[in-house]
């Protein structure tokens, strides 16, 4: 005889249990379950087995199992699993299991778990379960007896959905976006300054991952200091020494005017000083403001956002915003987005006279529909909210193509930007990159606090946009000669 569990499409789902007078021996009931890779990965999270067994599949090809493996426990979970809410279902008490593992559970297989009663005990209300795990070529993976205490009243309870657990790895994510420069050229990069541990481990990091060539301009002994205080290897760099950073900013400017260098990143400087130094080149010059682009992976979101300006433009004018956009726009193009959903924040959805960032929001759309921002489609205002969640647009009943499934936020000022994308970062765990757009060079712009990943990730971000521009100067040349 077997049982399973009552479902009706019409009414909630309802678990029912079997008590131990109902119970028989030869009764069984069973479960299936296919295994995926985010079930591996999410018993580990929970369980804090992280053997590479399980997680590295480099590992994992070298040893016996040639492979990933699912935990031997996860088995044993879903055997837990099938007496907890079906067989005999809540009410159980689980006392005791003897297992043993006999074939190894891989990514794929689909498990039958099967509980059959061998034994019941009436003076204390207990029984025994043979329990027997299959994989889908009928192969025994996990076998073993259970004694449980069965319910002894009949109960029908609500059944309940358990907590989504939102399963984010960042080094996936970053070895993702390093898999887009796979098998481009190395590309020449002016450090500017490099007098810091991080900034130089940074375009040393970036080298050794084959993504720059790096030029360190700065005092050749602070940075040979700093490398051996730090351990940093400067093997295969060029270091070009001047006095103090005002002159390693303007010779990174100069080189890259003269295309010397392709990429320029901010070593131990400030920001303005080196943006101002890339300004004094009119062969850098685009005729676009230039503007920072923030590139997150977010967990709770299904793809990359884009960020900007949270770092450059304080308070933004309309034109000035309107270049923001479009440089944000061709930014997304070059990762492979053609055509982008921009959304312009603001803290409502509605046209409003007494919030200037609303106006300025419904301006910059109709720009878009007279052809004055290009590549992209435009939606504002838009709160943060209903900008990312399709929830909150559907409680708002908004029409939009891009409300609820933004690529790129566009903030109202640098104060409000710089704040999401901090709070992406410390409070929603977010691996995030950056860039500065809108000169004939992309500039890796990095924060003190950045960890090796993100100067990495700036890293990838500014050698895809070299290669763009490398591409459309070479287009440029052939259509004029």
């Amino acid at each position: 005889m077997n049982t399973a569990i009552e479902q009706d499409q019409d009414a909630p789902i309802w678990m029912e249990n079997v008590t131990y007078d109902e119970l028989s021996v030869g009764q069984s009931a069973r479960l299936l379950r296919t295994v995926t890779l985010e079930d591996i990965q999410a018993f580990a999270a929970v369980s804090g087995d992280i053997n590479p067994a399980h997680l590295n599949p480099e590992y994992a090809d070298a040893t016996m199992f040639n492979g990933v493996i699912a935990h031997g426990m996860l088995g044993a979970a879903l055997i837990s699993a099938l007496f907890g809410t079906q067989f005999p279902g809540p009410g159980t008490i689980y006392l005791g299991q003897d297992l043993k593992f006999t074939k190894p559970v891989r990514i794929g297989d689909t498990l039958t778990v099967l509980a059959t009663v061998s034994e019941k005990n009436d003076e204390k209300k207990r029984v025994k379960m043979d329990c027997l795990v299959t994989n889908q070529q009928g192969e025994v993976v996990l076998k073993g007896e259970a004694n449980l205490m069965p319910p002894t009243k009949k109960v029908r309870v609500q059944r309940i959905n358990a907590p989504q657990i939102q399963l984010f790895d960042p080094e996936a994510r970053f070895n993702a976006l390093l898999d887009r420069v796979q098998g481009l050229p190395i590309v020449r990069c002016a450090v500017v300054h490099p007098v810091d541990a991080g900034s130089l481990s940074g375009a040393m990091d970036a080298a050794n991952h084959g993504l720059i060539q790096p030029v360190l301009i700065g005092p050749e002994g602070r940075i040979r200091r700093v490398a051996e205080e730090a351990g940093i290897n400067l093997q295969g760099a060029e270091i070009i020494s001047v006095e103090h950073s005002h002159a390693a900013a303007q010779l990174a400017a100069e080189m890259a005017a003269r295309r010397e260098v392709e990429i320029i990143m901010k070593g131990s400087l400030h920001t303005d000083e080196l943006l101002k130094a890339v300004l004094s080149q009119p062969a850098l010059r685009t005729g676009r403001r230039l503007s920072h682009v923030f590139r997150f992976d977010v967990p709770l979101y299904a793809k990359p956002l884009i960020i900007t300006d949270a770092a450059i433009n304080i308070r933004p004018t309309l034109p000035e915003k309107a270049d923001i956009i479009q440089n944000a726009i061709e930014f997304a193009q070059i990762l492979g987005t053609e055509v982008p959903k921009v959304a312009i924040l603001s803290a409502v959805e509605t046209v409003t006279a007494s919030i200037p960032s609303t106006l300025d929001a419904a301006a910059l759309c109709k720009m878009a529909d007279r052809g004055q921002i290009k590549g992209g489609l435009l939606d504002g205002p838009l709160a943060f909210d209903n900008a990312i969640s399709m929830d909150a647009v559907r409680i708002k009943g908004i029409a939009s193509e891009v409300a609820g499934q933004a690529d790129i936020l566009v903030a109202p000022d640098l104060e409000s930007g710089n704040m999401v994308a901090k709070q992406l970062e410390y409070l929603a765990g977010a691996n995030g990159s950056g860039l500065v757009l809108g000169a004939r060079v992309p500039i890796a712009l990095t924060s003190r606090a950045d960890g090796p990943m993100v100067r990495v990730a700036s890293a990838v971000l500014a050698v895809l946009a070299a290669h763009h521009e490398r591409k459309k100067q070479a287009d440029n040349a052939w259509k004029q000669g």
